[in-house]
């Protein structure tokens, strides 16, 4: 893999993790484009890297939103860790289930199946990204007078549709919890500050897994190959964090403006060259 591949891949998923549009689809795709094999454990590992660059982005740029929010007094921490655990819960809970049914849809009678060897799948990030885009604008037309504080039932809701997000690459994990929380009536700063510390939270549990996966390939057998797979992931996971830093301030910008809609908008044509391209 080149400096500039790793460039190019770094810059898509800073800017595209953290809007509403899924990272995964746009880096897969990208991928595709310049002939790497985005179901390869390496690449894997590379996207992984990637999103924990991203994370740390969104640790820099809400930490005092949280700190204001969460850590305020014993009581908020108890209240929004509490919100926390049942959303994670329920993302855990979703993601399982939906996991078992993927493989007895894709590999009937005990085969070896892999949610990662639907990461190539085209026509899946299409349909996923049009749902993405469908859920967006729903959410974009729904005008709420008086903006609900974060609740169990909402933080259970957003949980759930947050553990459909996890097999599909195309469905914005961001997208759909933030749009999910703007349904259920939460405000919008708040149901932005919620989508990304259960991000937050998750991603760990996706790094572990990822590692885990990789070290079972004989590429990854010796130090040597560790280190190989490593560096690129890297690099890209500082170029991830800048350009994650800058994604945030324009999609909280969009959210205020009223512009939420421009994002499911734009999912929607994404979906069509999803299509065209793979």
């Amino acid at each position: 893999m080149t400096l500039i591949q790793i460039l190019i891949l770094a810059i898509i998923q800073g800017a595209a993790e953290l809007l509403p549009v899924s990272s995964s689809a746009h880096v897969i795709m990208a991928e595709k484009l310049m002939g790497l094999d985005p179901t390869s454990p390496q690449m894997t590992l590379l996207l992984v890297m990637l999103h924990t660059g991203t994370m740390f982005a969104v640790i820099a740029y809400f930490w005092r939103s949280w700190r204001e929010t969460y850590f305020s007094s014993r009581h908020a921490f108890r209240t929004n860790a509490l919100h926390v655990v049942i959303a994670t819960a329920l993302t855990g809970v979703v993601g399982l289930l939906l996991l078992q049914l993927l493989k007895h849809l894709f590999a009937p009678g005990g085969q070896a199946f892999e949610v990662e060897q639907l990461f190539g799948n085209a026509r899946l990030m299409a349909a996923a990204l049009a749902c993405a885009g469908v859920l967006i604008m729903l959410s974009a037309r729904i005008k709420v007078q008086t903006a609900e504080p974060l609740s169990h039932r909402s933080a259970a809701v957003i949980g759930a549709v947050q553990g459909l997000c996890l097999p599909f690459r195309g469905f914005s994990r961001s997208g759909a919890t933030i749009s999910a929380g703007l349904v259920m009536g939460v405000e919008r700063r708040r149901a932005e500050a919620f989508s990304f510390a259960l991000a937050v939270v998750l991603t760990p549990a996706v790094i572990v897994k990822e590692v885990l996966r990789l070290a079972k390939t004989p590429a990854t057998a010796v130090p040597e190959g560790w280190l190989h797979a490593l560096a690129p992931g890297l690099l890209g996971m500082v170029l991830s964090f800048l350009a994650g830093l800058a994604a945030l301030r324009w999609l909280s910008r969009w959210l205020e403006q009223d512009r939420w809609h421009l994002f499911g908008a734009y999912c929607l044509l994404a979906s069509l060259v999803v299509l065209w391209v793979g």
